[in-house]
């Protein structure tokens, strides 16, 4: 067990420097350890089709570029971008996290992307939470990929941080249409953040 457990340690070290070699920018190791764990678990199982992982790092502040889409067949970041959180997640920072309907919070996990709709944001992404008590609800909840005119620099300098969903990772105006067409359809996204709750309940971070 420890000698498979080092082994994909070593794996995963090989990929994020790889990554990190051509990138401007990736996600911190610990992070990414968990997102590429789960990944592949989810990738074996079938949950997921597609090479592509989106990482959220929530223990970032709100006024950083922490959402990164990683193309894991070339090993390559292909976007970095400005993501919000839940509007009663937390101001600047998010620290709260629920899986339950009206909490306007987000929820941490693994996602599946699921189809395109136009809501009133526009082209929305619908996702699958596949996290039972984590983020399983989301369907229901309505927590979708869209986009809002509160996610930009330009709302950063006017309130001190960047503007906060009902519990939505939304993204840019000008970028979310590419990403969702890109990410749609049974791609891995994961938000993760370094709560001892969250890894405790988890079967595919811990």
């Amino acid at each position: 067990m420890a000698s498979n457990e080092t082994n994909a340690m070593t794996e995963t070290e090989s990929v994020y420097n790889t990554i990190k070699s051509h990138s401007a920018t990736m996600p911190a190791f610990a992070c990414f350890t968990k997102a590429m764990k789960g990944f592949k678990a989810l990738k074996a199982q079938g949950k997921i089709k597609k090479d592509l992982l989106t990482v959220i790092d929530f223990s970032q502040s709100s006024n950083t570029k922490r959402l990164w889409i990683i193309d894991m067949a070339t090993q390559t970041v292909l976007y970095n971008t400005l993501v919000a959180h839940g509007r009663n997640s937390g101001d600047e920072f998010a620290n709260a996290f629920s899986n339950d309907n009206s909490s306007n919070q987000s929820s941490l996990g693994f996602y599946a992307t699921g189809e395109i709709y136009n809501g009133k944001h526009g082209q929305s992404l619908r996702l699958d939470g596949l996290e039972q008590g984590i983020n399983s609800n989301a369907r229901s909840r309505g927590v979708v990929v869209h986009a809002a005119d509160y996610v930009s620099e330009n709302f950063i300098q006017m309130h001190h941080r960047l503007g906060r969903s009902q519990g939505c990772p939304a993204l840019p105006t000008n970028l979310t249409k590419e990403v969702i067409d890109l990410i749609k359809d049974r791609s891995c996204l994961f938000i993760y953040h370094p709560t001892q709750k969250y890894f405790a309940k988890s079967a595919l971070a811990s």
